[in-house]
């Protein structure tokens, strides 16, 4: 019997960095997580102690690692080339070199590891086409076309937050006037509501026990994100639109008015049903899955 090869997969966020062990069937055989050291020895040094744990727990050295994070992914793979203004320590590490390994470390965004792992195994599995929004303090995405994750020149591709929806609106961090992003996360959520709320997950209880001011700013970040999906459908054409991250969280409260707003802008020219929307599976498992499945692919040469 041939011995099964498990990969690692490493997805660090900003708050905490978690681990997987995965084997070829998609089974988790193990995973840990621990808080994000904000400097740069103190991230290396975490990543490289989930690692050696989770190799201990499992008793064997995995075959591949993939690691994922915000920012863009250097062309060669193997860091993450640009993340400012957050999470600066990770810009720029070789994680082949740091943690020391023989085989390459394979690095991707860790919404493109998000798709990578809903389209393997999670909200979107036996689709070729899919687009996938995080919603959550930012507005981040990815793209899958043809089964083929799409990351373009500079790794920028699946940036869906900076879609432009107002030419005269302000510039977000990315520069794009009246952004996706801006409309929709909770990083202008005090702005939108006046002060009244710093989360979205206020704003939505608000709403829910009939404060009108509440409503109206939740119909107008859901008619905002509704207008970025059309849109993104249309660039796209995907067999299905997933949404993940803490927004997503808001459930019914959220897919239904989508739903509502969906008829209204959709362009739907053959038929009567849209493209189906639907909440991520995978939850914050996702980023190491996918990162997991990426490595493991990329040393065996799969595209």
């Amino acid at each position: 019997m041939v011995p099964e090869q498990l990969s690692i997969g490493v997805d660090a966020g900003g708050t905490n960095i978690k681990a997987v062990a995965i084997g070829g069937d998609g089974a988790i055989r193990a995973q840990l997580a621990l808080a994000t050291p904000q400097d740069r020895d103190g991230l290396i040094d975490a990543v490289a102690g989930l690692v050696a744990d989770v190799e201990s727990e499992i008793g064997k050295t995995a075959a591949n690692v993939g690691f994922s994070a915000p920012g863009l992914a250097a062309r060669d793979g193997h860091s993450i080339a640009w993340m400012q203004g957050r999470m600066e320590a990770v810009q720029g590490l070789d994680w082949t070199s740091a943690l020391g390994r023989d085989a390459p470390v394979w690095v991707l965004n860790d919404a493109h590891a998000a798709i990578v792992a809903e389209a393997w195994l999670g909200a979107a599995v036996g689709c070729r086409n899919v687009v996938l929004f995080t919603l959550g303090t930012g507005i981040g995405g990815a793209v899958m076309v043809d089964g083929r994750l799409l990351q373009g020149q500079l790794g920028r591709a699946g940036h869906l937050g900076h879609l432009s929806l107002d030419i005269d609106g302000e510039p977000d961090i990315c520069r794009a006037p009246g952004s996706l992003e801006d409309a929709v996360g909770d990083c202008t959520i005090e702005a939108r509501s006046g002060g009244r709320f710093s989360t979205t997950a206020d704003l939505v209880a608000a709403a829910e026990t009939g404060d009108e001011g509440a409503r109206h700013v939740w119909r107008r970040s859901v008619r905002a994100l509704a207008c970025g999906i059309a849109s993104l459908i249309n660039v796209a054409d995907p067999e299905m639109v997933v949404l993940g991250g803490g927004i997503a969280k808001a459930g019914k409260a959220l897919f239904e008015p989508l739903g509502r707003e969906m008829q209204d802008v959709e362009w739907r020219p053959v038929g009567g049903d849209g493209v189906p929307i639907v909440p991520a599976a995978l939850g914050e498992n996702a980023g190491a899955i996918g990162a997991a499945r990426y490595a493991a692919a990329q040393n065996s040469g799969a595209t």
